[in-house]
């Protein structure tokens, strides 16, 4: 299976130890942030895409009026129905939906947002133009994305960890996909050829990733991505050593009880 197959896959054991490790390990945080900078907008419906299992979702819940109408999607359904089963403060549309074929009417939408799924797309450029045609005018799309990898501790130390066990084809996901795009030039020309005429503005964004112990990040990477087909495709058998790896690589680093690491990311923000 090439890479960028495996980078997509978001079923099976994923989505719920994804929302129960990685949720609030790196994305709660930026969940958060994404639905305060909306929340100062006067929007009656909006649409997120790449929902996951709807951390994104339960903060717009929370934080939007509730006559607000959201519409959360995602191309992975395993995903949505973890997102469905954990719930949100108020009710919410879950939708399957391809981030490259937005099955909606034109200016349709006041807001789109998208929290650390633009970098699995895998034409960037046709998905922002769809998100452009939903859009209404003067509406806003609001991303993010990981900044580099070196930037962001736990998923670093991780990815040079697992470097020895593999060393003639060491998995790279979590620097090729969540981590691999940063570049603001990369961005703002995607943006364009996507049919943003504004610029966008991006903040970067630092906080801090904490855990009650090493063991959590470790599981949250090696087994709550698809950092984990990457691992079981070089060894079917190497998932729990793998996983131990990293474990110790973060104990070393951070300490053998809580630990707590510095995380970093790109805000994007683009009027219509």
């Amino acid at each position: 299976m090439a890479s960028s197959d495996i980078d997509r896959i978001f079923a099976g054991s994923i989505p719920k130890l994804y929302d129960t490790y990685l949720v609030p390990l790196i994305f709660e945080p930026y969940a958060l942030d994404l639905a305060n900078r909306l929340g100062s907008r006067a929007v009656s419906r909006v649409l997120e895409v790449a929902a996951g299992t709807g951390a994104v979702t339960r903060a717009l819940a929370s934080t939007l009026p509730e006559s607000v109408e959201i519409i959360a999607t995602d191309l992975n359904q395993d995903m949505l129905d973890e997102a469905s089963l954990v719930g949100t403060k108020r009710p919410v549309e879950w939708q399957e939906a391809d981030a490259m074929d937005l099955r909606f009417p034109d200016e349709s939408f006041d807001a789109v947002l998208c929290q650390f799924g633009v970098m699995f797309f895998p034409d960037r450029v046709k998905a922002f133009s769809e998100v452009h045609r939903v859009l209404k005018p003067g509406g806003v799309f609001i991303f993010n994305t990981w900044d580099e990898i070196k930037d962001n501790e736990f998923a670093n130390t991780v990815t040079v960890a697992l470097e020895p066990l593999f060393p003639g084809d060491p998995p790279r996901f979590l620097a090729r996909r969540p981590h691999g795009y940063h570049d603001r030039r990369v961005i703002e020309q995607d943006l364009s050829n996507g049919g943003f005429a504004r610029s966008p503005r991006v903040d970067v964004v630092a906080a801090r990733s904490r855990a009650t112990s090493p063991r959590i990040p470790a599981m949250a990477y090696c087994q709550g991505t698809p950092l984990r087909a990457e691992i079981e495709s070089r060894d079917p058998k190497g998932l729990a050593e793998a996983t131990d790896v990293a474990a110790e690589a973060i104990a070393k680093k951070f300490g053998r009880s809580a630990v707590d690491g510095k995380m970093q990311a790109l805000i994007v923000t683009v009027e219509s």
